[in-house]
């Protein structure tokens, strides 16, 4: 039975642990940089300024929220094996699975933390170049954050059991096949072979589809999103983090540390 007590201690322990990575302030940066450059880009077009400055706004956000997700999360399994801290946590009453479970916890509340940073930003910039903002682009930027969940998920499962440069390589190329699914499918069910044609739609059904989670469309063009979509999509998203955390516990529960 795992203790959310536990877990949350390790995971507010976990966040002041990644607070002081170099990379998170740098990533974070750049990210806020990129934002505001979306006036200068926009400034190009006398046509729908505003919208092209919010899809750099929204693309960016993304783009360093996963870049952060991945390269600070995949680490802090691994430094806690490396610097042998893990023998001395798991030597009190705590379980592997609370001390993974913990480790995911206080990174999602770190990119959430910096997610909020950047939409501060990305608000800010859009004030000021008179662009609308609406509930689109709230939802646009929740579901953001329910694909960061999916995504530390993910990184927190190749953790478990590798390093951090083979986790990186593999949770940023499921992180692209996640977006590109769709299209595979689509290219499957073009093709005439019946067999690849189902291992399209294998694959598809197997990897998470991030485009799930992608409104950027409809709220930068002010469409409407409908509650279902939202709705689906952060069940969808709770769903494949349950199931993953599931796996990388079973994965962490078995890894030995010698």
């Amino acid at each position: 039975m795992i203790s959310p007590l536990r877990v949350w201690v390790i995971g507010t322990n976990t966040v002041r642990e990644a607070i002081r990575n170099k990379l998170l302030y740098t990533l974070l940066f750049f990210a806020i940089v990129l934002i505001g450059t979306g006036v200068i880009v926009s400034s190009i077009s006398y046509v729908e300024s505003g919208r092209i400055l919010q899809d750099v706004g929204l693309a960016s956000i993304r783009l360093f929220s996963v870049g952060i997700a991945i390269f600070v999360g995949v680490g802090l399994i691994h430094g806690e094996v490396h610097r042998r801290t893990i023998y001395t946590i798991l030597s009190k009453p705590v379980s592997r699975a609370e001390f993974l479970v913990g480790k995911y916890v206080g990174l999602v509340l770190t990119v959430w933390l910096q997610l909020v940073i950047m939409t501060a930003a990305f608000l800010g910039v859009s004030w000021m170049a008179g662009a609308p903002i609406d509930g689109g682009h709230a939802a646009a930027i929740g579901l953001i954050g329910v694909e960061l969940a999916l995504i530390v998920a993910i990184a927190t499962f190749f953790s478990a059991f590798t390093t951090p440069m083979l986790a990186s390589l593999f949770t940023l190329g499921l992180y692209l096949m996640g977006h590109l699914t769709r299209d595979l499918v689509q290219i499957g069910e073009r093709s005439e072979s019946e067999s690849f044609r189902q291992a399209t739609r294998v694959i598809y059904e197997v990897l998470p589809d991030l485009e799930t989670f992608n409104r950027t469309l409809e709220a930068v063009h002010q469409l409407p999103i409908e509650a279902s979509q939202i709705g689906w999509a952060v069940v969808y998203g709770v769903g494949y983090v349950v199931a993953i955390l599931f796996a990388a516990s079973f994965v962490f529960e078995r890894r030995d540390f010698r």
